[in-house]
């Protein structure tokens, strides 16, 4: 089967240093893959190749059997890749509520004169993006916090209403860099849930996380990066099991 997407040979070099050296990743649909490796192993720049933040210099990024490399990060986002920092920019002006449901907005089949007229079609596209915005808050573990503001809250609950915007965009592929950080450690049940149901869902899912026991729970598959290469690629055990991965990560 074909992978969802892939990496052929990616290179991304700053002058002269290789932060993706010739990479060959396979993300195959309906999984979550873990990538891990060390501060400065080439995880964040991997994910800015890909979603077209950063031209790759050699190689090549295909999704869905399409090569997508020199596409623009609008374009990408639009055929199903989004990462989560592309979300960071949340209405803060908006609800919690609001700011989950807007997303769904993407996903409206109405046009721009049913909803300047406010036709029941309208209506009932709008309140069904309502439940639907409703559901994932209550996974998420914020329906007590559904009519804050976003100014108002943490910069951890910020982080979990990004990632509920990002499932919510409803896409095929979601990139998530270090999804807990930054979290309180007895919420991370809750967004490890959330994650889970984005699966359900049908979204495949590639995060990058450091921390090891949630990768282990969560994962189907884990990716460990160094220098830019792939240094071990297979099951959670047995990646994090690797000689060459407990040296350069686990320690």
């Amino acid at each position: 089967m074909q992978p969802l997407l892939e990496t052929k040979g990616l290179e991304m070099s700053f002058g002269g240093v290789k932060a993706v050296d010739g990479l060959d990743l396979q993300v195959k649909e309906g999984e979550i893959l873990g990538i891990i490796g060390p501060n400065g192993s080439g995880k964040t720049t991997l994910f800015n190749t890909i979603t077209g933040f950063l031209k790759p210099t050699g190689g090549k990024v295909i999704f869905q059997g399409t090569d997508i490399t020199k596409q623009s990060p609008h374009k990408i986002a639009k055929q199903g890749v989004i990462r989560t920092f592309q979300l960071n920019l949340l209405f803060r002006t908006f609800t919690v509520l609001e700011n989950v449901a807007h997303a769904y907005q993407l996903q409206r089949q109405t046009g721009p004169i049913g909803a300047f007229l406010r036709t029941k079609r309208v209506q009932d596209e709008e309140a069904h993006f309502l439940r639907k915005a409703e559901e994932i808050i209550e996974l998420a573990g914020m329906s007590d916090r559904s009519e804050q503001f976003a100014r108002q809250l943490s910069y951890g609950w910020q982080k979990t209403l990004t990632l509920a915007i990002g499932i919510a965009a409803s896409p095929k592929l979601l990139l998530l860099d270090e999804p807990i950080t930054g979290i309180s450690p007895t919420r991370i049940e809750a967004i490890s849930n959330l994650i889970q149901g984005a699966r359900e869902k049908g979204v495949t899912i590639c995060m990058i996380e450091h921390n090891v026991d949630l990768m282990l729970g969560l994962c189907d598959r884990i990716f460990a990066m160094n220098f830019g290469q792939m240094m071990a690629n297979g099951l959670p055990e047995e990646v994090t099991n690797d000689p060459k991965v407990i040296q350069a990560y686990l320690g």
